[in-house]
């Protein structure tokens, strides 16, 4: 190897070594974590610890991906905080010449064997997604190797076209390939298959679930430990009009809207049925027809449909020990009543240190919520399994109307990742499939509520008004949903659990993702912790 010299010339960081060698080099490694790292990390929107103080940071691994005689570095970087723990990162970066290139995208300016040039993040090279298309697209069906590539089953594309980005991401960057194939870049990174490749290629490859992105390919390493950690997912891109949320967003605006045109008396709505009565579309009043429209029910039928699609499909493998359902257990209680005790004091501490912020509704719900606390904690630990038949399988885990894509009045189901604050582990723990559908429920009750927040002023209605109107629309929307479901499950022989099992299953998991979204809006958009309190409210009283 050539040896280092750094001088004070421009460009600041100046070696003489080659390209390929760079990495071996450990002045360049230590003056690049501590000099140039830690000031660029910070300004990346895929960047997970804004919230705590960077101690410093680690090069944990890297390795070469290499085609021909193209050549980038996959950099795995460990990020020490000072409220001591860590996270891990994946950043690829290439070594580009042109003056003119990514100006806007540089990490640092770097002379290398006398070649001035500049470090950038490698993702926006399309040379660089151009190579690791193709060593997808190339790979060994059994690759061996301490990078190894992977092409599904589905694969069908014979050559490099074009590729851009898909659009603003918070911690991913995804990638376009030819119009039909979309590469995921994961940034925040574990030591272990990501739960959203794994979940992909068992759905997609092994059984042939159609209402989610057919799994095409992926990119795995080995590290030191002989851990295996994902770094990439490919998936056949499915052209759609956007996600249930939007969708849902516009459908319930016309809902509302029709307070209006057709006249309704709120007051004089049909009487609400109970939380989780079962509902066909024949046992929905003609009157909440007649004001939501029949449309928005067959489309929550069809949305059912699919979930329990997924879920009869996660729960039918008995071979893959990471799959297979189980009862549930004495270890499986401990570790969800510690995991919720300690967030459910988080979120104590949270609208504690943050009632100045709240006013109205918002405020008298903050006060309902402290006042009731060791009423709402003992909820939580009332999970009692031996009372419980059902059985517990491996599910999505976050999933929302914004984890669903809308295309042709059908829905696609995406981003298996799980909870974002979860650990990996935790978010492979299987759980009751109600979990999800818990999950989702919460969801509408977001979206009827930010409909309200967001166009109030058009409807010539109080704001209590609206409320009311839509606490008896989402018990409908409740209600016909977990017909479909309840339908197809049990058709399915998947075992849910009794009635009153699988009522007690959905208030303990809406309580639970009731309070985890309450730490959300308390810390980014206090006006928007009454949809949280509402419904820790709700189901507390029920």
């Amino acid at each position: 190897m050539a040896a280092a010299k750094r001088s004070s010339q421009k460009p600041p960081f100046n070696f003489e070594v080659p390209w390929e060698e760079l990495m071996d080099n450990q002045d360049f490694v230590k003056a690049f974590l501590s000099e140039v790292l830690e000031d660029y990390i910070v300004k990346q929107r895929w960047y997970g610890g804004k919230a705590s103080t960077m101690k410093y940071i680690e090069l944990n691994e890297y390795f070469r991906i290499k085609r021909n005689e193209e050549m980038y570095y996959g950099l795995i970087l460990e990020v020490n905080f000072n409220e001591a723990f860590f996270q891990h990162y994946f950043l690829p970066i290439a070594f580009v010449t042109d003056e003119s290139f990514a100006k806007k995208d540089r990490i640092l300016p770097l002379s290398i064997n006398g070649q001035s040039g500049y470090l950038i993040d490698a993702v926006n090279l399309e040379a660089f997604r151009k190579v690791v298309f193709e060593r997808i697209m190339n790979a060994e069906p059994n690759d061996t190797t301490r990078v190894q590539y992977h092409k599904g089953e589905h694969f069908k594309e014979t050559s490099y076209e074009s590729s851009r980005f898909m659009g603003v991401e918070q911690s991913n960057t995804s990638i376009i390939i030819n119009d039909r194939c979309v590469i995921k870049f994961f940034r925040r990174i574990y030591a272990n298959k990501n739960p959203d490749y794994e979940m992909s290629r068992f759905l997609s490859d092994k059984k042939g679930y159609k209402n989610t992105p057919a799994y095409l390919g992926s990119i795995n390493i080995i590290d030191s430990e002989q851990s295996m950690i994902t770094i990439a997912l490919m998936q056949n891109l499915v052209p759609n009009e956007g996600d249930a949320w939007e969708y849902m967003l516009n459908e319930l605006d016309k809902v509302f809207a029709n307070l209006e045109y057709k006249n309704i008396d709120i007051d004089r709505l049909p009487c609400c049925p109970q939380l989780f009565d079962r509902l066909k579309i024949g046992d929905v009043p003609p009157e909440i027809i007649d004001w939501a429209g029949l449309n928005i029910f067959l489309k929550l039928q069809k949305m059912a449909l699919r979930t329990a699609e997924m879920h009869i499909a996660l729960g039918s493998e008995f071979e893959d020990t990471a799959f297979h359902p189980e009862h549930f257990n004495g270890d499986y209680e401990v570790w969800l009543k510690n995991r919720l005790l300690y967030q459910f004091q988080n979120r104590l501490n949270i609208v504690e240190n943050n009632m100045h912020k709240l006013e109205g509704l918002t405020l008298e719900l903050a006060q309902q919520f402290l006042e009731k606390k060791n009423k709402i904690r003992k909820r939580l630990m009332n999970f009692d399994w031996t009372k419980l038949k059902g059985e517990r399988i491996r599910v999505h885990g976050d999933y929302h109307l914004g984890q669903i894509l809308v295309k042709d009045g059908d829905f696609y189901i995406l981003d298996f990742e799980g909870e974002p604050e979860s650990t990996i582990r935790d978010r492979k723990v299987k759980q009751p499939p109600l979990k999800d559908v818990a999950g989702l429920f919460r969801s509408f009750h977001y979206a009827i509520y930010a409909t309200i927040f967001n166009n109030g002023e058009k409807y010539p209605y109080g704001q209590q008004q609206l409320f009311k109107a839509g606490e008896v629309l989402y018990r409908y929307f409740i209600g016909v949903f977990l017909q479909t479901y309840t339908e197809s499950i049990q058709q399915a022989n998947l075992n849910i659990g009794y009635n009153q099992e699988r009522v007690f299953m959905l208030k303990y998991s809406m309580l639970e993702k009731a309070v985890y979204e309450l730490g959300y809006e308390m810390n980014a958009r206090p006006r928007w912790a009454v949809i949280p309190l509402e419904g820790i409210a709700s189901i507390t009283s029920e």
